[in-house]
């Protein structure tokens, strides 16, 4: 699939760069120190998600690229969304499917610092093939050979993280105008998705019929895969229902606008469109699947929950040694050895 002209003018660049400098600013206003802090504090849980982030997205990237025998710029675009880190929007919704928030926040911080180093390697393991197919259809042209911009991308993480920073630093100066930053960011992200639907619309309206089904498979897949695959690996190797559910959406949704920004600034026609463009279906499908999972999260997770903030409210109640009383076969089987899923260690059965 060839596109005739440029997926977004040079106008409509800025104006999507503008945005996911607000997007990722607000990202930064809502962390804080004591979020890195938490990645300490909670390792094992860190490394599962890691091991989800950086060894099953873009394993899983991979493997459909070729199961679906996609074009290689397309190939290349999945790759690198499953070699992406997560964005606040896991956060969001691990926080209504009655997951570990903080968890899930420091998913997000882990996984962004370590994307300097892990982005480019695995793009390096994952994309040779497609990368030697987009050459091998440019040797007509004297010169031309195709290789993924490493040191591009490693700039473009660079200035992303730049505004993440600067919305550390408000929120540490003061926290209203953090959290105004931090709803801004979320209402923007809504914007981008809109904004690069219509403007594909408008100027390519015979975009969405002429896209391969295999295209929108794709993109709908590596996050639904991305989810089941973090979901299981989280129940296998032991971790509680609540930090399983944070592991699962920390996996499959990955940051949509870091994906734009490196797109655009990292890679040129006549692949870049075609990268642009998965990225846009990705960001819009990913809301919609991530809703999907949240609800199904939220319904079958509700006991052991209500059983977890219980347990919590009678430890701040009557301190940290206190030992709820629950009646037989009253908590789940599930958390039936620690009713505050690690929370509190006085509340462990076993």
């Amino acid at each position: 699939m060839e596109f005739e002209t440029q997926l977004l003018h040079g106008s409509d660049q800025l104006l999507l760069g503008l945005m996911i400098f607000v997007i990722m600013f607000g990202m930064g206003s809502s962390l804080t120190t004591d979020d890195f802090r938490m990645v300490a504090r909670r390792p094992r849980g860190v490394l599962i998600g890691f091991l989800s982030q950086f060894g099953l997205m873009p394993f899983i990237a991979w493997s459909l690229a070729h199961l679906l025998d996609l074009p290689p710029g397309f190939a290349i675009a999945l790759i690198l969304i499953g070699c992406l880190p997560g964005g606040t929007t896991s956060n969001m919704f691990t926080y209504f499917s009655r997951g570990s928030v903080a968890l899930s926040i420091a998913m997000t911080t882990a996984s962004t610092l370590a994307a300097l180093i892990m982005m480019p390697l695995l793009l390096e393991v994952y994309t040779p093939e497609f990368t030697r197919q987009i050459s091998q259809s440019l040797a007509e042209r004297p010169g031309q050979e195709f290789v993924i911009p490493t040191g591009n991308i490693i700039g473009s993480l660079v200035l992303v993280l730049v505004p993440v920073a600067g919305g550390m630093v408000l929120r540490s100066r003061s926290r209203a105008w953090a959290k105004t930053a931090e709803d801004t960011a979320g209402f923007m992200a809504i914007i981008v998705i809109l904004f690069l639907l219509g403007t594909a619309f408008i100027r390519h309206g015979r975009l969405f019929l002429q896209t391969p089904a295999e295209v929108y498979i794709a993109s709908i897949c590596v996050g639904l895969i991305g989810f089941l695959f973090g979901y299981w690996l989280a129940r296998l190797l032991g971790v509680m229902p609540l930090f399983q559910r944070a592991i699962s959406l920390e996996t499959g949704i990955q940051n949509g606008p870091a994906a734009f920004a490196i797109i655009l600034l990292s890679f040129s026609e006549p692949i870049q469109s075609q990268m642009l463009w998965l990225a846009i279906l990705y960001s819009t499908f990913i809301v919609v699947t991530s809703s999907f999972v949240t609800l199904w999260f939220r319904r079958t997770g509700r006991e052991d929950w209500e059983v977890y903030r219980n347990t919590l409210i009678h430890n701040r109640l009557f301190g940290e040694e206190y030992v709820t009383r629950y009646p037989e076969g009253f908590i789940p089987e599930r958390i039936a050895g620690d009713p505050s899923q690690g929370a509190s260690p006085s509340q462990k059965r076993r």
